[in-house]
Parts: structure tokens; sequence; C-alpha cells
């Protein structure tokens, strides 16, 4: 069972009426035994059919109510499972969204994808039947074991013994089917995200003449997945059958016991014939629980796979004015703090980002403050912490140390709601959804009326582009649609950014891959529409930093120096080395 099964919401009222569902449903099953036995026992003696109405009627009852019960527990724990996957699916796009594009960089597209929509529905599947299974076992054979003892001791003791063995079976199977289990969701993870690397890089590797030779490499991948699910179908159907005939032979040893001393006339017929029905009832709980494993084991996995991305960087932005360490959350009334205008102020004070506590901290003691709207570049080689202090500012990071300052007020973090919706987001390399331009160009301002969407796609120098389409703004662009040149998807990045009119700019390498003639033409079209805004700028094209108002020099984690083109030229420290190492002319 997933150890985070009872922390779901509503989980525990399921249980109970599961429990109690269960209990009614143990107790036919015992009546509908002795019933049953009664009549057989009755007809066998030789009395008329007509005088064993009452046990047959009460038979038919007890048959009744043990599927009702049957179909409750299955419409609950349904209900319960479309509920908390949609819940899950809901949080796990929230969290997406919180936490940036640096988990779907380190996780892979095709791996969260896949996670968001077959992930969840494996997770249902698997609350659906693991809840009546969990019950079942725990509350059935025990209540029909205590029966059990109270007709015959002998036949008791045989349950009891028998019961364990399948039970450690079942482990054992269980630990070699989840090591399986584990290669095969790997391999599926690396399918996925091969899958989607290579349909979204279809288009180059044919310009390059490699689509063919790319084949071999999707058909071993796709082997290897096909390898990983047959040996984990191999396991499932040896334990199946293990579990039948463990389950045979331990109902085979009650039978010969109760043969013998039937044949001896030691026992009653009709003791005999209940306990030899209910035999199969006792095992049948495990039974459930061993075939429903692996069907329910990808699910488990998924869903711990979403709940470790849920609950990751949970910490949520707090005002720390009254100087205590557990100051309250930043509560909805103070989105007023997160207002940015040309008078506003935010202040890094100690600002630290360490992933491992052994390891090398990305960030260290970075202290910058910024006022109104204006230009930032942030500088440095790769790996001298300029993403993450991109993620810092954007929100979707929250500092291991330190503190910052947003308009005199102090907090832990950016994270707040509020404060995302003050910024947009450009990356190095922009996802172009499948649908229409404009759709493309909406992605932060879906209820934007056509003129509008016009005016920025303009602004954004894609009017050359629009005349082109025969479907203008409509004409179906990214997968299955017009492909678009890395000039022009950073181009729709900024008209969604100019679209929805946050005042707070955020580009993270928006240029790294594109040739130096494109980069040039971008260069052009962005400048001007940086004005009125605060736009950070992290980059390693430093031909880019005359033109910013601040220069923000990083170096292992630190900032190594900060101030004006001119100023840091004429310091001649870590951003002159840069300039004299690159060579760009930037005089």
């Amino acid at each position: 069972m997933d150890k985070n099964l009872l922390g779901y919401k509503g989980v525990k009222p399921v249980f109970l009426i599961v429990g109690f569902l269960t209990l009614v449903q143990s107790l036919s099953i015992i009546l509908l035994a002795k019933s049953l036995a009664g009549v057989v026992s009755a007809l066998f003696a030789g009395e008329p059919l007509k005088e064993q109405g009452a046990e047959t009627l009460l038979f038919l009852l007890a048959f009744l109510v043990r599927h009702a019960c049957a179909m409750l527990m299955s419409r609950v724990s349904y209900s319960f499972a479309e509920a908390t996957g949609s819940s899950m699916r809901k949080q796990m796009m929230d969290k997406l969204f919180q936490l940036g594009p640096r988990l779907a960089g380190n996780r892979g597209t095709g791996t969260l994808v896949t996670m968001v929509l077959e992930g969840v529905t494996k997770f249902r599947t698997y609350l659906e039947l693991i809840i009546p299974r969990m019950v079942g076992m725990g509350i059935t054979p025990w209540l029909l074991l205590v029966y059990v003892y109270t007709l015959d001791t002998a036949s008791g003791v045989i349950l009891t013994l028998t019961m364990p063995i399948i039970v450690v079976f079942m482990i054992l199977i269980g630990v070699t089917a989840r090591k399986q289990m584990d290669r095969q969701l790997k391999s599926y993870r690396t399918l996925s995200n091969h899958f989607v690397d290579s349909l979204r890089g279809l288009e180059t590797l044919k310009f390059l003449g490699r689509s063919r030779s790319h084949a071999d490499s999707i058909a071993k991948v796709s082997d290897s997945y096909r390898s990983a699910t047959m040996r984990t179908l191999r396991v499932a159907f040896l334990s199946s059958f293990a579990m039948d005939f463990f389950t045979m032979l331990s109902v085979a040893s009650v039978a010969v016991s109760l043969g013998l001393r039937l044949v001896n006339e030691q026992m009653t017929l009709v003791t005999g014939l209940t306990i030899l029905i209910l035999a199969p009832e006792y095992f049948l709980p495990v039974r459930l629980v061993g075939a429903d494993f692996h069907a329910t084991l990808d699910g488990k996995e998924a869903g711990e796979a979403m709940k470790d991305i849920i609950d990751r960087n949970t910490v949520e932005a707090r005002l720390l004015d009254t100087g205590e360490a557990a100051a309250p959350a930043v509560p909805a009334g103070h989105n007023a703090v997160f207002s940015w205008s040309p008078g506003s102020t935010l202040e890094l004070r100690g600002i630290g980002v360490q992933y491992e506590a052994e390891g090398i901290p990305s960030l260290e003691e970075v202290n910058l403050a910024f006022h109104g709207n204006a230009k930032i570049g942030i500088i440095g080689e790769s790996g001298a912490g300029k993403s993450t202090l991109i993620d810092i500012l954007g929100g979707f990071l929250h500092p291991s140390s330190g503190e910052l300052a947003l308009n005199g007020k102090r907090l832990s973090a950016l994270t707040a709601e509020a404060w995302r919706k003050q910024t947009s987001y450009i990356p190095q390399r922009p996802y172009i959804f499948s649908g229409t331009l404009a759709d493309n160009v909406r992605f932060y301002h879906p209820e934007a009326m056509e003129e509008e969407v016009a005016a920025v796609v303009s602004a954004s120098g894609l009017s050359q582009l629009v005349e082109s389409l025969p479907g203008g703004l409509n004409e179906p662009i990214g997968s299955g649609g017009r492909s678009l040149s890395g000039g022009q998807e950073q181009r729709v990045a900024l008209a969604r950014s100019l679209l929805s009119s946050r005042p707070v700019m955020l580009l993270d390498e928006p240029t790294a891959h594109l040739d130096i003639e494109t980069e040039y033409e971008l260069k052009e079209t962005m400048l001007p529409l940086f004005e009125g805004k605060l736009v950070f700028l992290a980059t390693h094209r430093l031909h880019w930093m005359i033109d910013m108002d601040l220069i923000v020099v990083m170096k292992q984690g630190r900032v190594a120096e900060a101030g004006t083109h001119h100023e840091l030229l004429a310091r001649k420290g870590a951003y002159y080395e840069l300039v004299e190492a690159q060579g760009e002319g930037v005089r």
C-alpha cells in the first residue's frame, strides 16, 4: 500500500464506508455458506425440496447482499479515485507552473506529459482497486477464520498455517515484480522523452539527412521498453499461476481432512460443506490483492512520483517584518506588495541556494538592489548562477538562505502567486503549442481580442510571417502545423509577454541557440519593447550589455561586480576579462 494513501483528502471516510460494507459482505458470505450447506445436506438426507424454501430464500438474500455490497464498494472507491485523480492532476499542473522550466528540463517533457496524462489514469485505477482489496484482506479472512474455528478446530488450524505461506510468497513475488516494474518504468520514461524530442527535432534530422539513421535509435529504445514489459508480464503470469496453485493446495488440504472425518462419521455433512464453501472465500481477498498487484503497481509508482513533485518546495513566501523565524504566509490582502510600478524597489539580501547539504552552493551571499523600470543584464560563464538567479527573481525557486525586500516588505521568497502574475518569462527555447498562432500568443492572456493579438504580433516583428501564412493569425503552428524558425519562436514568446502587459520580464539565454544575424535582428525588435518594464536578461552574449542600465556579473554563484557598461570597463575586473576573452567588440 502507498505510504501516502492515508494522506489524501477524504480517504478516511471512504475507508470507514468500505470497511462497514466489507463487514456486512463477510457476514453475508457466512450466511450464504451456512444456508447453502443446510439445503444441500437436507436434500442429501432425503428431505423434500419444498421444505427448504426458507433456507433457499436465505441463501438468495445473502447472495444479493454480498454482490450489492461489492457494487457499492466499487462505486465509493471509483468516486473517490475520480475526485482524487482530478485533484492530483490540477495540483500537478499548478506545481509545474510554480517550479518553472527547470523541472521540465531535468525530468524531461515526455516524462511530465506522460505523468500528467497516463500517470493520473493509472493512479485512479490504483486507488479504485487498492482500497477495497486492502480492507477486504484486513477483515474478511479473519472473520471467516473465527467462524471456522467455532465449527471445527482442525480446519481452522490448517487455514491458519497455510495463509502465512501464501503471504510470504506474495512478498517475495512483490519484491521481484517491483524491480521489473522499476526497469519498465525507466524504459517507458526514456521512450517518452525520446519520442517527444524526436518529434520536435524531426525537421532538423530530415534537413541534416539523419532521419533514416535516427530510426535505429528509436528502434533500440522501443525494443528496450518491449523487453522490460515482457519481463514484467512473465513475472505477473508466473505469480498468478503460483498464487492459484498454492491456494488450491491449501483448499485441497482442508477438503481431504474434512473428507476423512466425514467418512469416519466424526463430522456432520452440514458442518463439512460449510467449511468447504468458506475455505476458498478465506483465500479470495489475498488472491485478489495478488492478482491486482501488477495492475496497480505502475499506478502506485505514478502516484508517488506526482506526490514527490507536488510536495517539492512547498514553502510559501512569508512576510518577515515581525522578525519571527516562522512568520505567517503572505495573505491575499497583501497582493499590493507585489505590484511593480516605476517607484517600486526590490532588494536581495544574502540570498543563497544550495540543493544538497554537502554540495556546492548554486548561489551564495547575493546582495543586489533594483529600482523602478530598468534593463538588468546578468552575465557570467556557464554554471556561474545566472539561471538560478533568474529562477529566484521569477518565483520559481525558494532561497535556501537570505531574504528579499519588495516595496519595503521583507519576504522569504517571491514564490507568491501575486508576484508571478506580475512577471512574464521567455526561456531559451519557448514552447510552441499545437494550435493557431493567435492561441499561442494568448498564452498569458487567453481572453485577449484579435485586435490586441494583431497589435502585439506587429510590435514583435511577426507581420511578415503572418502575411505569408494562408490562415494569417489563425494558421495552425507547432506540432501538426506550420513550423517556425528559432527567431520566429522567440518573437512569439515576446508577443506573449507584450500581450500580458506584465511589468516584469525575465529572459533566460533567449538567443543562445540563434545565429548571430538572427540575434541582431531580434535585438532591434526587442530593445524598444523593454521600455517601461523591469527586465532581467541572463545571457552570455556581451553585445547586449551596452544597452543595459545595470550589469550583474556572476562568478561561481557570487556577484563578482555590478554597474553600468562603462563603469565595469573602467574597473578592469571580471566584466573586463569577459569582454577581452570574448572579443565581441563591445567597447
